[in-house]
């Protein structure tokens, strides 16, 4: 019998499921959209329920498509959007309120606070993160101050919370299992990323209750047991855990420093691998921690992360109505020579690295009578090129490998637009895989590592299925990027903060 290694893939938008052969090529895949939930303006929500039944239906459905049954899955693996949070009732296994989405902006005004008080740097110390609304810690503490009666029960160890990993795999084995990984913990702002273990002194500044947080395992290795009805045939582990962006990385087989991926996903995020001692960052990047293969032998990245990215083009599409589908920007953004000195800054959820700028608000800016549709759609696309650079010079500051290459991946990545305009922008190579599910195929490859189905060795080669090389002159490249900054300059501290108390 053929086996295969089933790996779930839930992003911010989507919950996906991808059925891999021994040679981790797909050979089914299966995807469900799910509703955005947005309370006020700046906040995002998903319902945990949601997002569950999402993601239990295409794992379903990609075993019924590939005509193999669930005793033909070897194990399973999880890839997950990262900082969003998720807190539910141990003894019933229900959240106790929405999950919120790592683009919420709402603890942005705490995060102010904190840093008032003097927090920023000891955080940034411990957890290689900068203080920002982004991350998981504030999103836990807000749940436990406003849901009635939340504090309580989670001083009483009745309350569990997690990223979205954790849920899933929580639900996957039935409630047995509370467990998260090291990238995904490393995302919280609790978790001392050298020591690596829940930090006291963190735990104690948020008010998270250590009961509550997940055991923290290798990225590879069984964590859990699936326990849905019809897979007990043979047991079936959860074999590979990581963040969406680092098991990208891994999928990528960015293995040495000085090797990095930019995952053009809802957001883009790229990462470098700078080995296996922490680079801390001087001009706005995250040190984090890259998917942990076996106990004791962290790696590290820098990462920057951009917030919208694809999901500009999305907006473009649901909201101005300006697109059928995502796909006909690249057509549209061809048919004129520029963006005729229109930038769009889409700081929708404020700005990411390195600008980390939570109150920045999305700016069109160098319209004239003249601007239309296409100078719209091709300023937005070469936004997302825009914000990748202001990533890569920061790292270029703090010392990170020279960029030679630059690996990507994400739906976005299919834009040869992009990838050149980007190549440009970076004069750099661009390489795009021959498969570009490397997210999922991250998470499978560290599931058939624990298989013991593939090797380090093996992983690391990559197939490249496009590269771009560089071809923009130094003085349109410059004259570009000095419009960027002004358009950036235009958008920053747009909003104004909201106050810590109250809802």
């Amino acid at each position: 019998m053929q086996e295969f290694i089933l790996a779930l893939d839930q992003g911010t938008t989507s919950s996906r499921a991808l059925l891999f052969d021994r040679a981790l090529q797909p050979v089914a895949a299966a995807q469900r959209e799910f509703p955005q939930i947005y309370p006020r303006p700046g906040w995002v929500e998903h319902d945990p329920e949601v997002l569950w039944q999402s993601q239990l239906a295409v794992l379903l459905e990609v075993v019924e498509r590939a005509g193999c049954g669930p005793a033909a899955v070897a194990a399973l693996a999880v890839a997950n959007q990262r900082e969003t949070v998720v807190v539910w009732d141990r003894r019933t296994g229900k959240p106790i309120h929405n999950a919120i989405v790592w683009q919420c902006r709402r603890t942005a005004a705490r995060c102010d606070e904190l840093r008032q008080r003097g927090f920023a740097d000891r955080i940034r110390e411990k957890t290689g993160l900068v203080l920002d609304a982004y991350f998981s810690a504030t999103k836990i503490e807000w749940i436990l101050d406003h849901v009635a009666g939340a504090r309580e029960a989670a001083r009483r160890g009745d309350l569990l919370c997690g990223t979205v990993d954790s849920w899933l795999i929580w639900k996957l084995s039935g409630g047995r299992r509370h467990v998260t990984d090291y990238t995904n913990a490393a995302r919280t702002l609790l978790f001392n990323v050298h020591d690596l273990r829940w930090d006291a002194e963190l735990l104690d500044l948020f008010g998270v209750p250590a009961a509550m947080l997940p055991e923290v395992v290798p990225s590879s290795g069984a964590a859990a047991v699936c326990a849905l009805p019809g897979w007990n045939l043979r047991p079936t582990p959860v074999a590979g855990i990581a963040g969406d962006q680092q098991a990208a990385l891994f999928g990528q087989g960015c293995f040495e420093p000085g090797q990095a991926k930019n995952t053009y996903g809802t957001g883009c995020f790229l990462l470098m691998n700078v080995g296996s001692q922490p680079l801390v960052s001087r001009h706005g990047l995250l040190t984090t921690l890259t998917a942990q293969t076996r106990p004791g032998a962290p790696a590290y990245a820098l990462e920057g992360s951009v917030f919208i990215g694809g999901a500009v083009l999305q907006w473009l599409r649901d909201e101005l109505k300006i697109l059928t589908h995502a796909a006909d920007s690249e057509p549209i953004a061809r048919s004129i020579p520029d963006a005729g000195g229109v930038y769009f800054v889409p700081a929708f959820a404020g700005l990411g690295a390195p600008h980390w700028d939570m109150y920045a608000r999305g700016a069109l800016v160098g319209l004239t009578r003249g601007t239309g549709r296409a100078q719209i759609v091709r300023a937005a696309l070469e936004a997302i090129a825009y914000q990748c650079v202001d990533v890569v010079a920061a790292m270029q500051a703090d010392g990170g490998q020279p960029l030679a290459v630059l690996r990507a991946d994400g739906g976005a990545a299919a834009n040869d637009f992009l990838m050149q305009f980007q190549a440009d922008l970076l004069d750099c190579r661009i390489e795009r895989p021959a498969c570009m599910e490397t997210t999922a195929r991250g998470a499978a490859a560290l599931a058939a590592l624990a298989l013991g189905w593939q090797t380090p060795q093996s992983l690391a080669a990559h197939a490249a299925e496009r590269t771009f090389a560089p071809a923009m002159p130094a003085a349109r490249r410059a004259a570009l990027l000095a419009g960027w900054r002004k358009a950036v300059a235009r958008a920053a501290r747009w909003a104004e903060p909201e106050p810590t108390t109250g809802e």
